[in-house]
């Protein structure tokens, strides 16, 4: 065992640039490794570019490269990803690296020597594509039943590694060590694929002038899935590091799905186990990113998903942000969207309503409104509260908890949401506590009520520095740029777990102007032209009609009759539609009631709304957003009655949810809120 946390991705195939699939498990590994450094661990996080694949020569050939031109021109393109995600890696190999042919070599030398390799002839299916041999059961008609990818008949005389020698060693360690393999069903696929039995595996090629060669039989290449695993263990320095076994065994292997059942969970143990050598802690795989409707995994030879640069880039141009931010933007979203373990539909439509709903709304309505009033009522000095709200105090414990937990169960969506919901129980506790009504009630000397706004407003920054905190090895620009909105100063160090208990906001000090980190995505539709831009779609699905388009509200909502197949509507076919009627039942389900602004107050982000506290009656207030900014200034409002449709189904609009809608006409595009001629009492009926 070792106290440092070495964790790897896989090392990524170098035929094509790598896309936010590859992205994912990337960004997810260094979440995990800064994770632990909080922990105050010495994490370790290892990635890199598998190079020795017979498609990447191919691939080469085909861009006029050598292979080694090839692989150098895709290998940087490959740190430069990660660099641009924030990823702070500790190591990048290459199998086209000199170490890791040296522990190539070493380990097949070995496992001759312990008689786990010998010299045989092969006859069986190839598949060029994936790399991978298949028997017979598995391939019908050309292809490989599974994946439909087509396969070769090969015979040729290999070297073999004794897999079959190890299918009872293998059972036995995963029923002694059941974390493993995670999730368990994965584990379970595992276990069922051994327990069908395993054949002795071909592991050399013929040498085409690209791989590694056989130690002594340079006719020979290595097989490159048998070649790839041995990264892991090249990178320790094995075997000629008399310090390598201070980093191994890794705490974790992090992949894809189709990588783990016969190669990391099957294939890397019984090689390890061939020559003595300890078993990672854990090997742990995520689903795919699938397509929306089909199912169908997206990838490199699929298509359907953005580079991580092209995403950035978008997020950046379409919210206004600079990259880096962005780029945390992206990190956010992919944890937060990937449903870890199992397969998650991507769609850039979510990913940008992700990022409205969760970053501009939630955690911007937050923090932008909690540094608004803390200047507008305590001229932005953060108060000490001599009372701590009991019931947010035992939130933010059990919050930090849970997010723990998530992330030692490899779940860092889970723990995204841990923290999400103390941003949004902190939204609704400003509505439920009024600190503007509190305000109110201060000035006019109240002191039990200054005491209250003063515990409202800790206790809504400090939980945006709990947030921060937390929300470090996952957007460390975004985490540094709250503390110091915060006005807390700079962090020179790794912020720790402990840094995340209640109570660590100094009283005193002066919070910054509120500037939003993440401004509200004002147009979320995608055109064709960008669709095919960020490689979401082909051409040619364009060209033939396959894509789902973006439809307008005008196409939504035409009546079903009138369509006709391949007839685009214009805004003047779709002004021609009658506006459908209704009947007097329809309209006496319209609950309107009279009620009384009581206070009003710009929301964050947002040029037309405004956040309305209106009174219905002696125990029915509501919080109302009303699309009314460019009209009325809040102070005009308080005090004056309006009407309410009451019995509205709420509806969340950046990140508040507002409970009802305000009347008002129409004059030549602006709005005139309705009000009676004379006062009535709040919650009066209009008939």
């Amino acid at each position: 065992m070792t106290s440092t946390y070495y964790i790897t991705t896989p090392i990524y195939y170098v035929n094509g640039l790598p896309h936010v699939g590859s992205a994912l498990t990337t960004i997810a590994c260094d979440v995990l490794a800064r994770y632990h450094r909080m922990l105050g661990e010495q994490s370790w996080l290892l990635t890199g570019t598998d190079e020795n694949a017979t498609k990447v020569q191919e691939a080469a050939l085909k861009a006029g490269a050598t292979p080694q031109q090839f692989v150098d021109h895709l290998a940087g393109e490959f740190r430069t990803s990660w660099n641009s995600l924030h990823v702070d890696y500790s190591d990048f190999i290459r199998t086209s690296e000199p170490r890791h042919i040296r522990a190539c070599q070493e380990f097949f030398q070995r496992l001759m020597a312990n008689g786990y390799v010998y010299l045989d002839t092969y006859e069986g299916w190839y598949s060029i594509s994936d790399e991978t041999f298949y028997l017979d059961d598995k391939v019908k008609d050309g292809f490989e039943i599974e994946t439909g990818k087509p396969v070769v008949r090969v015979q040729e005389k290999n070297y073999f590694f004794r897999l079959s020698a190890f299918g009872d060693r293998l059972l036995e360690y995963y029923d002694q060590h059941p974390e493993f393999l995670q999730p368990d069903f994965r584990r379970n696929e595992v276990i069922g694929f051994v327990k069908e039995g395993l054949r002795d595996m071909c592991i050399t090629r013929a040498n085409k002038g690209w791989g590694i060669e056989v130690p002594g039989d340079p006719e020979r290449v290595i097989y490159v899935w048998f070649d790839a695993l041995i990264n892991y263990l090249a990178a320790t320095g094995w075997p000629d590091n008399p310090e390598w076994e201070q980093m191994w065994p890794p705490k974790l292997h992090l992949m894809g799905k189709e990588i783990f059942v016969r190669f990391h969970a099957t294939l890397w143990p019984a090689m390890l186990m061939a020559l003595g050598i300890a078993l990672p802690e854990q090997v742990y795989a995520h689903g795919w990113w699938t397509a929306r409707g089909s199912g169908g995994k997206l990838g490199k030879s699929t298509g359907g998903l953005p580079t991580p640069e092209k995403f950035t880039a978008l997020l950046a141009q379409r919210a206004g942000i600079d990259t880096e931010t962005a780029a945390d933007a992206q990190r956010y979203i992919l944890c937060r969207e990937m449903n870890f373990g199992l397969d998650t539909d991507f769609s850039l439509d979510n990913c940008l309503r992700r990022y409205n709903t969760d970053l501009a709304n939630d955690l911007g309505n937050l923090l932008n409104r909690s540094i608004n009033m803390l200047i507008k009522f305590r001229d932005g000095i953060v108060p000490l509260a001599a009372d701590q709200d009991s019931e947010i105090t035992a939130l933010a414990v059990k919050v930090v908890a849970d997010y723990q937990g998530a992330m030692a169960g490899i779940s860092p969506n889970r723990a995204l949401e841990a923290i999400w919901s103390l941003i949004g129980r902190l939204n609704k506790y400003v509505d439920e506590k009024a600190p503007w009504t509190l305000a109110k009630q201060a000035a006019a000397g109240d002191a039990q009520a200054a005491e209250a706004l003063s515990t409202v407003l800790y206790s809504c920054l400090e939980a945006s520095r709990v947030a921060s905190v937390l929300l470090w090895p996952f957007m460390p620009v975004a985490s540094a740029a709250i503390t110091r909105q915060l006005g807390m100063p700079e962090r020179t160090t790794i912020p720790t777990i402990s840094d995340a208990a209640w109570g660590g906001l100094p009283s005193g000090i002066t919070t910054q102007g509120p500037t939003p980190i993440f401004p509200r995505i004002q147009v979320l539709e995608l055109s064709e032209a960008e669709l095919i831009d960020l490689g979401v779609v082909a051409a040619s699905a364009v060209t033939t009609g396959t894509t789902e388009r973006h439809k307008k509200v005008s196409e939504t909502n035409k009546p079903a009759e009138a369509a006709v197949p391949g007839t685009p509507i214009t805004p003047e076919s779709a002004a021609a539609i009658p506006e459908p009627l209704i009947t007097i039942d329809d309209l006496m389900k319209v609950e309107l009631r009279v009620g009384e602004v009581l206070a009003a107050e710009p929301v964050p982000n947002a040029s037309k709304l405004l956040r309305l506290t209106v009174q219905l009656g002696e125990d029915d207030t509501r919080t109302i957003l009303a699309g009314v900014a460019e009209y009325y200034e809040p102070e005009a409002l308080v005090g004056r009655q309006v009407i309410v449709v009451a019995n509205l189904q709420p509806r969340k609009m950046r990140g508040i949810e507002s409970q009802g809608m305000l009347l008002a006409a129409d004059i030549d595009g602006k709005a005139v809120l309705l009000q009676p001629d004379s006062p009535v009492a709040p919650g009066a009926k209009v008939r």
